[in-house]
Parts: C-alpha cells; sequence; structure tokens
C-alpha cells in the first residue's frame, strides 16, 4: 500500500493506493493540521510532495511516528522525470512539475494543465514531454479576499455559485465578476500558451474550484481532481520499475 500526501497551501490531502487505486482518501485543512491518526491500513511506503517547506518535516514525522514508514520527499528523494525548461528549475513549485508530469503520462503530451485553487496555474507540456512553463493569476477565493482586505467597503464575499447575469448588489457584482473574469483569463492564456503546444493541446483541469471554472470556460476541460495523488503513485511505481531493474543488473553483474 502505498500512502500519497499532497502539502498545499490550503489543504492536506492523503490517498491510499493499492494497485494503482485510490482505495481511500482524506484531506485536511492546513491551518487545522494537528497530526495524523493511526492508520489501519498498513502502509509499505509513503511520498509526499510539498509546497509548504516549514510544515513538511513535521507531517513526514507523524506519519513515520503513525506507520512506521520513512516518507520520501518528491523533489528531494525523488526527483520527477520530466525535462524542466524553467530559466531557474528550483523555482518551480513541485505541485506543478508533477501535475505537468502526471497529466502527460495518463493523457499523453502535448498537454497544458489548470490547476485552480490558492492560486490558478496554467502549465504546458510540449510534445516532447518537456515542461515549458506557464502562468500564475490569483485563486478564486484569493481573489475575493484581496478585495475585502484592500479596500474600506467591499465586503467579503464567499465562494458560491456564480451565474452569468450582470451583478445588481454588491456581493454579486464581485462574485459574478471575479469567477467570469477568472473563467475569461483562463480561456485567454490557454490561448496564448497554445501557440507553443500545438493544436492537438489536450487540457486537463484539476484543483478544487476546476469545476466552477469549467463551467464558465469556452474550452474542452478534462478533469481529474487526484491529478497529483495520481502523479505521485506514478513516480512510486517507476521508482519500483528503477529499483527492480538495478537489482537484476546487479545480479547480472555479480555473475
Amino acid at each position: 500500500m502505498l500512502l500519497a500526501i499532497d502539502i498545499g497551501n490550503t489543504n492536506i490531502s492523503f490517498a491510499i493506493f493499492k494497485g494503482g487505486k485510490i482505495i481511500k482518501s482524506w484531506d485536511i485543512p492546513l491551518k487545522e493540521y494537528r497530526g495524523i491518526r493511526t492508520l489501519e491500513t498498513p502502509i509499505k511506503d509513503a511520498l509526499i510532495c510539498s509546497v509548504v517547506p516549514q510544515i513538511t518535516q513535521r507531517v513526514s514525522r507523524d506519519i513515520a511516528k503513525a506507520t512506521g514508514v520513512k516518507p520520501k520527499i518528491i523533489g528531494k528523494d525523488i526527483l520527477i522525470p520530466l525535462k524542466n525548461l524553467y530559466k531557474k528549475p528550483e523555482q518551480l513549485g513541485t505541485d506543478r512539475l508533477l501535475n505537468a508530469y502526471a497529466a502527460s503520462q495518463i493523457y499523453s503530451a502535448p498537454a497544458i494543465i489548470v490547476s485552480c485553487g490558492t492560486a490558478i496555474t496554467i502549465d504546458a507540456v510540449s510534445k516532447n514531454s518537456e515542461y515549458l512553463g506557464g502562468f500564475i493569476i490569483p485563486g478564486l477565493n484569493s481573489s475575493l479576499s484581496a478585495l475585502n482586505l484592500n479596500t474600506a467597503l467591499l465586503p467579503k464575499v464567499k465562494l458560491v455559485p456564480a451565474t452569468k447575469n450582470i451583478g445588481r448588489n454588491t456581493q454579486d457584482c464581485i462574485l459574478n465578476g471575479v469567477v467570469l473574469g477568472s473563467a475569461s483569463a483562463i480561456d485567454a492564456l490557454i490561448e496564448a500558451i497554445s501557440f507553443k503546444t500545438g493544436t492537438n493541446t489536450k487540457i486537463i483541469g484539476t484543483g478544487g474550484d476546476i469545476n466552477l471554472m469549467k463551467k464558465f470556460s469556452k474550452r474542452e476541460i478534462k478533469v481529474n481532481k487526484n491529478l497529483i495523488l495520481n502523479g505521485i503513485f506514478l513516480l512510486y511505481k517507476g521508482e519500483l520499475i528503477a529499483e527492480t531493474r538495478d537489482c537484476r543488473y546487479n545480479l547480472l553483474k555479480k555473475t
């Protein structure tokens, strides 16, 4: 059994894989994380993908205590086998590169990955399975919070299903403006990035708010809300194959 952990800016997501399928999953809001209970399912290995360095080691220690398994950290203990064309590769978030790798493996390249969470990221994978780069804009809740925090009179608005109607009160003006504006921005950025990836590019969507964005986007988006967790499993599977191959190679050398 593999325990896959995705530490994001808003939530920590856990999934237990058996034979390539998720048999159990749960989320804990980052601000509410107090540790990990003892798991009923025996765990053989654990992998962590994290964009919150200050909590990574704490979660790792908690997993080791609860399961007896020391997790491997993606980007440190395990590298993502996707060519990274970022000018400074170390600056790219592990989650973005892992999403790109997962999309290229599951759906084939070229691909554009739209992830809608605390931030909205749009990333591109070339037909040669190279990570090309992308765009970052504020996520829906981030935009709603910013309008409230940085103005004197605009209220705090909760993210709920929006409409295409013109707002006739301040709350609707903010909600519909943020949602429709973000969807339009995503469409425009996909169009811009498509010049690099070509006409046969698949668009893969993930993240907590992707279904809302898909509703208002004019693009055909294939939603996979477990994309990053599936990417963790694919890395794990690749490591097992590599370890088996290396073991066989060493045995052959000895004989």
